[in-house]
């Protein structure tokens, strides 16, 4: 049967897209933040997967204000990447997993998620950064991805309890379909930040260094933190750090210190006007 056997976790910011695409990645500036993800390139080449179920949120690309799914599974055999208004990134066209994504959103269906499918869609940053920044600049990707929107952009949005509970879904999802696939679950966005208003820059260092140590030791307890907590206390594009718990529900483990296994974990302040954060975790 198929598993999940780790799960990645990392910031999204377009700026490190276009970083990789200019060619300015050993830039003093952008050195630190790639240097951050030497070691993830390797061990991703070491634990491929066969497929990366990838959550992430969409940024006025495929959906707009007409139509805002909460959750939304890319069920396509392939995703082109989206034009943000400067053209596609120059990356490799996303191959899907059709019946992976299909029996995900079946088993997830009837264990009263709600679920929009999703049969034709663009990606943008949100997906192609967190591959990028895994996988380099490869002539295409190592494995087939799923793609699962996520509305973090327009309230209301969901619950961190609501996107843990989904993870456990997502894992129960896998563990029943009937091929011997290796799956990781990758969790996108964040970490602190806002990107407009009299707040416009925030980064709150302690915050999010405290939200890793949660996230690793006791995602159930972290799950329960509000909105607002977010909101107040790493901006207001801080929510998107709600995807992370979908990654970290998946992992199946019982919350407690030391489980998973922390196979990596980076921090970095700044890149463009946002914190980075990275995170490994293994199953055991």
């Amino acid at each position: 049967m198929a598993h999940v056997t780790a799960s990645v976790y990392t910031s999204h910011v377009p700026a490190i897209g276009a970083a990789l695409d200019l060619g300015k990645s050993g830039e003093p500036y952008w050195q630190p933040v790639f240097k951050g993800y030497e070691f993830s390139k390797q061990w991703l080449r070491d634990n491929q997967p066969d497929v990366i179920f990838l959550v992430y949120n969409d940024h006025a690309t495929a959906f707009s204000l007409e139509m805002i799914p909460t959750f939304a599974i890319g069920c396509a055999a392939e995703f082109e990447p989206a034009d943000e208004g400067w053209g596609p990134r120059p990356v490799p066209t996303v191959k899907g997993h059709p019946e992976l994504a299909a029996h995900i959103a079946q088993s997830v269906i009837q264990d009263d998620f709600d679920l929009t499918i999703v049969n034709r869609m663009a990606v943008d940053h949100g997906l192609t950064v967190p591959l990028s920044l895994m996988c380099g600049q490869p002539g295409e990707w190592p494995c087939p991805v799923i793609p699962f929107a996520v509305n973090v952009v327009q309230y209301p949005v969901p619950s961190g309890r609501r996107c843990y509970q989904l993870g456990r879904a997502i894992r129960k999802a896998v563990a029943s379909f009937d091929a011997p696939l290796k799956v990781q679950i990758w969790g996108t966005g964040g970490m602190s930040h806002q990107l407009q208003g009299p707040r416009a820059g925030l980064i709150n260092r302690e915050w999010d260094k405290r939200f890793l140590d949660r996230l690793i030791a006791d995602p159930a307890e972290l799950a329960q933190l509000p909105h607002i907590d977010y909101v107040r206390e790493a901006g207001s594009e801080g929510i998107e750090l709600v995807m992370w718990l979908i990654a970290r529900g998946a992992m199946g483990d019982e919350s407690g210190p030391g489980t998973p296994r922390v196979a990596h974990r980076f921090y970095h302040v700044p890149a463009s006007n946002t914190a980075v954060g990275h995170l490994i975790l293994e199953n055991t």
